[in-house]
Order: C-alpha cells, then sequence, then structure tokens
C-alpha cells in the first residue's frame, strides 16, 4: 500500500520545532534529490507497527522539508525485501528505510542476507521505543512473575509461551527471558501473532510476549491479564504492572523500536536534513501523544553517536541469544 504525503501549511511550525531541538530546518528545506518525491518504504504491511510509525511522521517530514513523502510498504523476508531495495538505491535521500527491530536480528538468523547490515546504510533516526508485556489467560494460576519461575524450575521444559513464529519478537523475548531467569520453558511458535493470542486467551497455551501497543485494549477489556512489562521502567499505559526487573529477573530489557535508514554514502547536506526533518515530525504533539497511547515513548536520543551505539548494541544482544539458545528459524 502506497500513502503520499504532500507539503502542507505547517511547515513554519515544524521549521520552529526543528530549530528549537537544536537542528535549525532553514537549511534542511534545500532540496533533496532534486526535489523528487521521498519514500519511505516500510518493511512490513499495512496496520502494523512500521506502518503506524511511517503514517505519522510522513505527513509532518513532508511539510518539513517542502517535498512530498510517500509511504510505501514492501513486506518480506523479515524486512529483507524493503532493506535491499533501499541498499540499493541511489544516495540523495528519495528513498529511505523505516524498518523494525527485526533488522538488528536478522544477521544473526539468516546465514546470507542480500545486504551487508553494516555497510549498506546511513542509520538517521531510532523513532520509539514499545515494551512488550508478559501476558497470560485470566484463569491462569501463576499470579506474578516469581509464580511463573517457580512452575519452570519445577517442571523444566513443560511450562509454554507462544510466539508468532521462530525467531520472532516474541521467541527472543521469551528465549532471553529463559536464559536472565535460569529457567528452561517450551517455546510454541505458531504461524503469525493473531493465532498465538488467541490459544493464549483461551488458555491453550499459558503465556505469550504482546506488545504492549497491540495488546493493551484486549488487556483493558480483562481477556489478558499482566504479568510484567519488558522496559526498564513502567509503562505509562499500566503504570500498575511492574518490570520485569521489579518482578524479579534482573538486567531484562527488551524493546521494539523502528528505525530510519538511507542508503550508504548520504551527502552530510541530505543527510542532515532528513535527520531534522525526523526531529521536527517526532516532536509533533500529535505524535507523542500517539506513541505513548500505545504504550511507548520517544527514543531519547538521535544523535549519531547514540543511535549507532544503540544498533549496535542491539545487533550484539541477539547474536548472543540467537547463538547461546541455538535458535533457528526451522
Amino acid at each position: 500500500m502506497t500513502i503520499v504525503h504532500r507539503p502542507g501549511l505547517k511547515r513554519r511550525q515544524l521549521l520552529l520545532a526543528a530549530a528549537a531541538s537544536g537542528a535549525p530546518l532553514a537549511r534542511a528545506a534545500s532540496p533533496i534529490a532534486d526535489g523528487r518525491p521521498i519514500t519511505l518504504v516500510v518493511s512490513y504491511p499495512a496496520g502494523g507497527g512500521a506502518d503506524l510509525m511511517a503514517r505519522l511522521i510522513a505527513p509532518h517530514m513532508s511539510a518539513a522539508l517542502g517535498q512530498t513523502v510517500v509511504v510505501d510498504n514492501k513486506p518480506g523476508a523479515s524486512g529483507q525485501l524493503a532493506a535491499n531495495q533501499v541498499a540499493r538505491a541511489k544516495p540523495d535521500g528519495a528513498s529511505l528505510l523505516l524498518d523494525a527491530s527485526s533488522f538488528a536480528v536478522n544477521p544473526s538468523l539468516f546465514p546470507k542476507l542480500p545486504y551487508d547490515t553494516d555497510t549498506a546504510f546511513t542509520p538517521l533516526a531510532v523513532l520509539a521505543l514499545y515494551p512488550n508485556v508478559l501476558v497470560c489467560a485470566p484463569g491462569f494460576e501463576a499470579k506474578n512473575v516469581k509464580d511463573v519461575l517457580r512452575m519452570a524450575r519445577a517442571k523444566p521444559r513443560q511450562l509454554a509461551y507462544a510466539s508468532s513464529g521462530n525467531g520472532s519478537a516474541q521467541h527472543l523475548a521469551g528465549a532471553l527471558f529463559e536464559q536472565q531467569a535460569g529457567v528452561e520453558m517450551l517455546h510454541v511458535p505458531y504461524r503469525g501473532g493473531g493465532p498465538a493470542l488467541n490459544d493464549v486467551m483461551a488458555g491453550q497455551v499459558p503465556l505469550f510476549f504482546a506488545n504492549v501497543a497491540s495488546s493493551l485494549g484486549i488487556i483493558q477489556s480483562g481477556r489478558l491479564r499482566p504479568l510484567a512489562v519488558t522496559s526498564r521502567l513502567r509503562c505509562r499505559a499500566l503504570p500498575d504492572v511492574p518490570t520485569m526487573e521489579e518482578a524479579g529477573v534482573p538486567r531484562y530489557e527488551v524493546q521494539e523500536w523502528n528505525p530510519v535508514l538511507g542508503p550508504a554514502g548520504l551527502p552530510a547536506a541530505t543527510k542532515s536534513a532528513l535527520q531534522a526533518a525526523i526531529r521536527a515530525a517526532m516532536a509533533e504533539p500529535e505524535v507523542l501523544g500517539r506513541v505513548r497511547s500505545l504504550g511507548g515513548d520517544l527514543f531519547p536520543d538521535n544523535s549519531d553517536a547514540a543511535v549507532g551505539a544503540y544498533l549496535k548494541a542491539q545487533r550484539t544482544l541477539w547474536a548472543r541469544i540467537v547463538r547461546e539458545r541455538r535458535i533457528s528459524l526451522e
């Protein structure tokens, strides 16, 4: 699905917002790709978290830059199709990748990617962080995470958690939980998050590491019971739910996130203009409010150093978990 956002009347406000953030857009307004439309290539289908972020920021980027911004969904191969398209694009700013946290996992899961993750891209920003939440059916006997750990230790490899598939975000969250808590559980992969979530609500599988954004309504309806969120700090959308560390699993943190990247070799002026437009878009009350209503928060520091360090840390973490837990796609 392709969505087009053309420049609007809010450009002046966005210029001021970007200037307040320390990156004046007076310079960012210089033409990118000779004024042609800018395409945000989204690695997942319409309706998902990555698509949501693209639709939120595209109109504000368009207003800031004075150029049309097109949202183009290119799902497939865990984000590889979209990433490869942008990796091969001309480095003029006309083609950008809006991906998900799988960007940092794919190099460890797939023996060969059609691009070099380290060298094929110019990181521009990480947009927002969305925690997961460990949930169960309302009638499940465990009342908290300590109960879950007690049950897992009493019967190794029998207490089950569902996921949307091998190597999925839910699978990796569960694998990290096992690693950090020193327990062995049973992973039950499904073909998609919907069927997995349905079976958890029905009590067929006890546990699921759900994304807060997609499960919040179900939790609020009482059809799922939250046990702990996977962020270091409590989630403002679920303020009474403890963090995993508070619940008894030290050094545990898993969040889903969305990077924006261009092809390698973006000119410095083009890179700066795009980064300023992204910062201005993320500063919009509409964007911030929507992110927070879904349980997320903005990435705290989008300097080149912070973004680079975060991408490296995420790749290192998941490479270790994939290796040590012997995770594969089969």
